[in-house]
């Protein structure tokens, strides 16, 4: 059986509610992981020219602004986000499917800030209109432990791929010597403890 793999040809990134507010929202993992994990998202989906869908909810509100870093990664992209107005389903706000839509790509990587909220309901709705889905694990949390692995559990039995940011870049890359491992070597090495 041949794997089908996803490749920065046929991809888009979809980063969901990653907002100051919201990340204050999600059980510590790590020394600011999962912030890093999701602007490293944002870093490949530059240096590979992939599509990038950011979207928030209520920022005026408590859930607050989009991470400032992601106005220096990706401006366009930042300035153009999806500012919902409170639905909880990102697939479910026309302007955000619209922008999925435009990328023209069937698989898309997705990250929200929680899993059992901000990723599990637009990934359900990806998969179920036909897209190939991988939901990024730890570019998102958990407000529960509990919580994350029923959220992971059920997007996985709906047919989305579970991955995390190594697994999701590496694939990206598909060898360190081609033009994507070379482009994404900087942002990978960024994850790198030491």
């Amino acid at each position: 059986m041949a794997l089908d793999l996803f490749t920065p040809d046929d991809t888009a990134i979809l980063l969901i509610d990653h907002q100051v507010g919201t990340m204050s929202w999600v059980r510590p993992t790590g020394d600011g992981e999962m912030k890093g994990n999701a602007l490293a998202l944002a870093k490949a989906a530059r240096a590979l020219d992939m599509p990038l869908v950011p979207t928030t909810s209520m920022e005026d509100r408590a859930q607050g602004p989009l991470l400032e870093e992601s106005a220096r990664i990706a401006p366009g992209e930042y300035a153009n986000r999806t500012k919902r107005t409170g639905v909880v389903n990102a697939m479910d706000d026309p302007a955000f499917a619209a922008a999925v839509k435009g990328t023209g790509c069937r698989n898309l990587i997705v990250a929200g800030v929680t899993d059992d909220v901000c990723t599990v309901y637009p990934t359900l709705t990806a998969v179920d209109e036909g897209y190939r889905v991988q939901a990024v694990a730890d570019a998102g949390g958990p407000m529960s432990k509990a919580g994350d692995d029923v959220a992971l559990r059920r997007m996985e039995r709906a047919g989305a791929g579970i991955t995390s940011i190594n697994m999701i870049l590496t694939e990206l890359a598909g060898s360190w010597t081609s033009r994507h491992g070379q482009a994404l070597l900087p942002v990978v090495s960024e994850l790198v403890p030491g």
